[in-house]
This record gives structure tokens, C-alpha cells and sequence, in this order.
């Protein structure tokens, strides 16, 4: 089964723009800005898809970020704040079984990451800024 082709397709009946594609490396990026979706990487590596966003950078990492993060961790239906290797970058994450994959599931988890960006916006940019 073309795992990249299924995904490629619920993305288009979705109204997910594809802004850059590596199909070599099983990479798809894309957007959807009314929605607060901006070069969100879609990582297609059977038996998961890896959904990430990066979201905003902390220069000065604080106990108060990181609850807040955690405790918004805890309303998240479909993925979770993260940080990258560097502890510095915020980004959500989803992982989704690919070989059960149907569009209802990406759609769900779209929508989660598109409903946090919309309730939690306040707080992103107020901790973009420390």
C-alpha cells in the first residue's frame, strides 16, 4: 500500500494546502493558515505518521512555562507540547498508526492542533516573548 499517496489525498479532501514534499525522505509539509496550521511536517515512517509543528521558542526557560505546558497537556485530545532536543523549542506532536489510518483520524488530529492554536494563543505569545 502506498501509505504517502492515501495520506496525500485525505490532506486534498481536507483543504490541506502541500507546500513542499520529500518523497524520498517520506516528508510532506503543509498548511492551513485560517486554521492556525503553518508548515506543520508530516513524517510517514510505517508504522507511524509523525505530525510536528513547531510552535514557538523559549530563550528563557521558566517552571511556569513548563506547567503550563503540562497542565495544557492534559486538554489536548490528539497530541501534546513537546520540546526538540535542545529543551529550547516548543513544538506539537501527534503519532498516528499509519496501516489503520482513515481520513476521520488525521482529520481529528488536524483539528485538535487547529483548536489549540486558537484557545491557547494568548498563552504561546505571552511565552514566545520570555
Amino acid at each position: 500500500m502506498n501509505y504517502t499517496e492515501t495520506i496525500k489525498q485525505y490532506l486534498v479532501e481536507l483543504d490541506y494546502t502541500i507546500t513542499h514534499e520529500k518523497e524520498d525522505e517520506g516528508i510532506l509539509i503543509i498548511e492551513k493558515e485560517e486554521y492556525g496550521v503553518k508548515n506543520l511536517v508530516l513524517g510517514i515512517t510505517p508504522p507511524v505518521l509523525i505530525l510536528e509543528q513547531y510552535i514557538f521558542k523559549i530563550d528563557q526557560p521558566s517552571a511556569e512555562i513548563f506547567q503550563s505546558l503540562l497542565i495544557k497537556n492534559r486538554e489536548i485530545i490528539h497530541g501534546a507540547f513537546v520540546l526538540d532536543d535542545s529543551g529550547k523549542k516548543v513544538i506539537f506532536r501527534d503519532t498516528l498508526q499509519i496501516e489503520t489510518l482513515d481520513i476521520e483520524e488525521l482529520e481529528a488530529s488536524l483539528n485538535s492542533l487547529s483548536l489549540l492554536m486558537s484557545e491557547y494563543a494568548n498563552e504561546i505569545i505571552k511565552f514566545s516573548k520570555y
